[in-house]
């Protein structure tokens, strides 16, 4: 009968050989997700170790990227109400409290996007539920862009939506695509007629041949914006984003820094994005890579909320670089 320090010894030894069985079974595996192959013969523990750290590196960064991908979007987002003094002609009733409005002049506030009437001590307390209505908002250009979207029943702004179409059906093999200008007075009159005409207006090769015309109308949109489309609220978070050096903890900023825009500015930065990639993979024919846009765009859609002249001339180069990202890694963020 075998003894009980021979069982343990054999017990230890078929411990140490499935150990060293799942050992090469992971060495293989990491190999193969890297596409190397393996010699038969174990590789030296120096050539093993810097292998296993960088495989183990790369599926994390995988895997946080794919997080990135699959988390949801930001929270909900409500409209609060424009509200203006107003002076209302005959008897009124405040909309909030049901109680009588006194006075000849000025009896209370108005909001300019809903119509609601209330005391302007009542428009402290009423909820942010301003749901604009056509009646009151009568310009899309240097219309809150929220506002627009819910008066519009849309996504996103029509301006934004209507301009990109153009664009990509005959213009993104136009060679220097949004770098160069077109004529500010028909840039001017594609403003009008969208404030006159909504979603009606004309801006077809028909009437406007040069498609710079059409890419100089949509940037005046998004630099006409009361908010920019990377809001004043969100905007040091963007900032701090693109100063970090390594790449998952700046996507990961990025992510974070996204979940702070309203729904309406973030899914017209996703549609923009998703557009500007596109005109990218055109760079061939137009010369506008991701760098060049960010340029472009980077003071457009975003602007520095009352910092000194100093610190706003340092952020341009952080404002390119954020547009930048965001283009680059639209399938990502987005």
């Amino acid at each position: 009968m075998p003894s009980r320090e021979s069982y343990v010894l054999r017990k230890e030894e078929k411990s140490l050989v499935h150990k060293a069985k799942a050992e090469g079974k992971e060495q293989g595996m990491v190999a193969a997700a890297l596409g190397m192959k393996m010699s038969p013969q174990k590789p030296p523990a120096t050539l093993w170790q810097p292998l296993k750290l960088f495989a183990y590196s790369q599926l994390t960064s995988l895997v946080r990227r794919a997080t990135l991908k699959e988390s949801e979007r930001a929270p909900k987002y409500e409209k609060v109400h424009n509200f203006k003094v107003h002076t209302f002609r005959g008897p009124h009733w405040c909309e909030y409290c049901a109680n009588f409005m006194w006075g000849l002049i000025a009896q209370g506030v108005k909001c300019a996007d809903c119509g609601l009437n209330v005391h302007k001590q009542c428009s402290k307390m009423v909820p942010n539920d301003c749901k604009p209505d056509l009646k009151h908002v009568k310009k899309v250009y240097s219309c809150d862009l929220t506002t627009l979207v819910k008066a519009h029943n849309a996504k996103r702004p029509m301006v934004v939506d209507m301009c990109i179409r153009e664009i990509e059906s005959r213009g993104l093999k136009s060679e220097g695509l949004y770098r160069i200008s077109g004529f500010s007075d028909l840039i001017e009159d594609v403003k009008l007629s969208f404030d006159r005409d909504g979603e009606k207006a004309d801006i077809s090769v028909n009437v406007y041949e040069d498609i710079n015309v059409i890419t100089g109308a949509l940037k005046l949109y998004f630099r006409d914006l009361p908010i920019p489309v990377i809001t004043y609220d969100a905007y040091p978070r963007f900032i701090e984003a693109a100063k970090l050096t390594d790449p998952d903890e700046r996507l990961e900023a990025l992510h974070e820094a996204l979940k702070q825009l309203p729904p309406a500015h973030c899914e017209t930065l996703r549609y923009l994005m998703a557009h500007l990639k596109r005109v990218t993979q055109n760079e061939k024919d137009n010369l506008m890579n991701a760098e060049n846009l960010g340029i472009v765009f980077g003071p457009t859609l975003m602007r520095a909320p009352d910092l000194d002249a100093m610190t706003a001339l340092n952020d341009i180069r952080y404002q390119r670089q954020v547009v930048e990202l965001l283009i680059k890694n639209e399938d990502i963020l987005f």
